[in-house]
């Protein structure tokens, strides 16, 4: 895949490591090496596993390139947000391995998933966007607004807060959180457990019935949604 997007095939789970020896930042490239593994996935497995680094899973986009340039800023979000539906709308089942730190759009990967298996620490997970100058875009209020508990759904969103692991449970960000070193293992666990027990053409059928609408509106507004983005000056 890249030097920071490694893939393995484990019986029917694709298992995708990221790992840049930083924060996972996102950028053009290491968004396009997750794509790239997810088109393989989708030829040869019937789950998907995405497990970030010891300690990050993902601190967001890569900031680089978001203060670069209104234009640079919104190219990035663009291709953020057609990589966190592409997840949200796959034909089989997604799992994550959220081993630490998840934040703005690595957070927002979180909602896109079926299944999130966190690890215990001193980690942040959240959407801190309004809190360093940026509006939370449309296509992740609304995946937000599907995923997370009602009752933390406007502190998560428009107050910035952020969340330990045990409370991001509470509030809908993940399942269940481990011991760091177990949280890969169960989440391929979890993953094969999926793959061995749901049929690939009814899941995917039922994924467009649970999700299609959804997407298809996300979609629709999506380049509004991005030109409309800007970072705060005040």
């Amino acid at each position: 895949m890249s030097d920071h997007v490694t893939y393995e095939l484990d019986g029917d789970v694709a298992v995708v490591r990221i790992d840049d020896g930083k924060a996972n930042a996102l950028s053009h490239d290491l968004i396009g090496a997750i794509d790239a593994a997810i088109d393989r996935a989708e030829g040869e497995a019937k789950a998907l596993v995405l497990i970030g680094r010891e300690g990050k899973f993902s601190a967001g986009f890569d900031l680089r390139t978001m203060q670069a340039g209104p234009q640079q800023a919104r190219d990035l979000l663009a291709a953020g947000a057609a990589l966190g539906l592409r997840l949200y709308e796959l034909p089989m089942p997604v799992v994550l391995g959220v081993t630490g730190h998840a934040l703005a759009m690595g957070a927002i990967l979180l909602y896109c998933a079926d299944v999130r298996i966190g690890a215990e620490g001193p980690f942040k997970l959240g959407l801190n966007e309004v809190a360093i100058g940026m509006p939370v875009p449309r296509f992740a209020v609304e995946l937000a607004r599907d995923c997370l508990s009602k009752r933390h759904f406007n502190a998560a969103v428009n107050l910035a807060q952020v969340f330990d692991p045990a409370a991001a449970v509470d509030a809908g960000y993940l399942d269940r959180i481990l011991p760091a070193d177990q949280v890969a293992p169960a989440a391929i666990e979890r993953a094969t457990e999926l793959a061995a027990t749901l049929h690939p053409g009814p899941f995917a059928l039922t994924r467009t019935y649970v999700r299609g609408e959804l997407t298809t509106h996300l979609r629709t507004i999506l380049a509004e949604d991005i030109a409309a983005f800007s970072i705060a000056a005040d």
